[in-house]
């Protein structure tokens, strides 16, 4: 292992240039909040620690944001543990569901990214993926007897569920045809990449945290350095964020975030292979199979719903922008529902009784100057939802969620 620096930084230094703001996906089930936030997660063994010469925190930032390569293609494996339970397969069953429609309908079409990434929340999955510039980009996620395909080039997208035959089609010409943007395939706000995932996490180090160089690693047979980050602040549930980065191109190659709580990591994504020449161009083609239906993406009933809606937040638009409370690791954003509706309960009409258990099973009752209110917990995304309708999350303790709820 080489002997590299370990120095700190904080504040502006730890955050690389040409980054999108940050923005908040807060859905009822913070299920969905952790699956819109985090995204994808592969698990990696690294094969030794090159000897690379020294390089200081500053500098491997500085890397990762100069960053031009444009060209890959790979293979990721991807595992979460959120810590989201089961219930016999509750929680899976009421995240796809969910995301269908607040109406609990199937009316969306099953090759919906909204829908069909979110089971991306749990679990592990393996992914192929390919890029060639800002505008072709391909995902596939692979299973044991079926394939999933997201595929963007210019300004068409393209989705295909091998298991249904199903193919969603969102056409960038006609405007408002274009929901999640014409320079990615996946929906906004869902990382894809562990170049993605490092970007959200650094946006984070504010003047907040400590980022040193811990080594070396050997990551799909690239030689990469270990870029830590630990929150300074008291109250995240954000233990450490390891990014290995290319030591010859600077784009991360794997993802690790561990929780303060301790245990196994939360979301641990990276490249099993990679590659960084020009993919083929047949990568980001496709002709609807014989027989598949298809689904235009103005059809699709509730396609541009947030994964983990429940219909509380239909008119989500009309409640304006959060709030946020406190800053770096520790910022909570709050925001009133819509006509301030509060937790969806048995009595509420089209609340599928499993959504109900699920709900009922990771909510924690709480009270305090604010009056009385629901937290939701992950390992990672914890939740207050107020019985007059506010809600506040974030990756913080529950004691912060209702120590913001008292201030406000």
């Amino acid at each position: 292992m080489a002997p590299n620096d370990s120095a700190e930084t904080t504040g502006t230094a730890a955050r690389p240039g040409r980054r999108k703001a940050a923005r908040y996906i807060v859905p009822v089930a913070v299920a969905g909040v952790a699956a819109a936030t985090i995204g994808l997660v592969p698990a990696l063994a690294s094969s030794g620690d090159p000897d690379l010469p020294k390089i200081t925190a500053q500098e491997l930032i500085e890397k990762i944001a100069a960053s031009d390569t444009e060209q890959l293609s790979g293979t990721v494996k991807i595992s979460t543990d959120l810590g989201i339970p089961s219930m016999g397969g509750l929680a899976g069953s009421f995240l796809s569901g969910a995301a269908r429609g607040g109406d609990g309908s199937k009316d969306a079409s099953s090759a919906d990214p909204q829908a069909k990434l979110t089971e991306l929340a749990s679990g592990t999955h393996t992914l192929r993926v390919a890029a060639d510039g800002p505008d072709k980009q391909r995902l596939s996620v692979l299973d044991d007897t079926s394939e999933y395909s997201l595929i963007h080039n210019g300004d068409q997208v393209w989705a295909y569920d091998s298991a249904s035959n199903a193919v969603y089609h969102a056409d960038g010409k006609g405007e408002g045809k274009a929901p999640h943007g014409k320079d990615q395939a996946a929906p906004e706000g869902v990382p894809t990449t562990p170049k993605a995932l490092a970007e959200q996490a650094l946006k984070a180090a504010d003047g907040t945290t400590s980022v040193t160089v811990d080594g070396t690693a050997r990551v799909a047979g690239r030689d990469a350095y270990r870029l830590v980050l630990k929150p300074e602040q008291k109250g995240s549930t954000v233990g450490s964020i390891t990014v290995a980065v290319d030591a010859e191109n600077g784009v991360p190659l794997k993802f690790t975030l561990r929780p303060s709580s301790g245990g196994k990591a939360v979301v641990d994504a990276g490249f099993t292979s990679v590659d960084f020449g020009k993919p083929a161009a047949s990568s980001f083609t496709f002709a609807p199979p014989k027989g598949a239906k298809i689904t235009e993406a103005d059809d699709a009933k509730g396609h541009e719903k947030a994964p983990g809606d429940l219909g509380v937040f239909k008119d989500a638009e009309g409640a304006g922008a959060p709030k946020v409370i406190g800053k770096g690791w520790n910022s909570i954003a709050e925001f009133k529902t819509p006509g301030g509706a509060a937790l969806p309960s048995e009595a509420s009409k089209g609340v599928p009784a499993e959504a109900q258990q699920f709900l009922d099973a990771l909510g924690d009752k709480v009270s305090g100057t604010f009056g009385s209110g629901t937290v939701f917990k992950t390992r990672l995304i914890n939740a207050l939802m107020t019985d007059d309708g506010r809600i506040y999350v974030g990756a913080v303790t529950k004691d912060a969620l209702v120590a913001a709820a008292n201030a406000g």
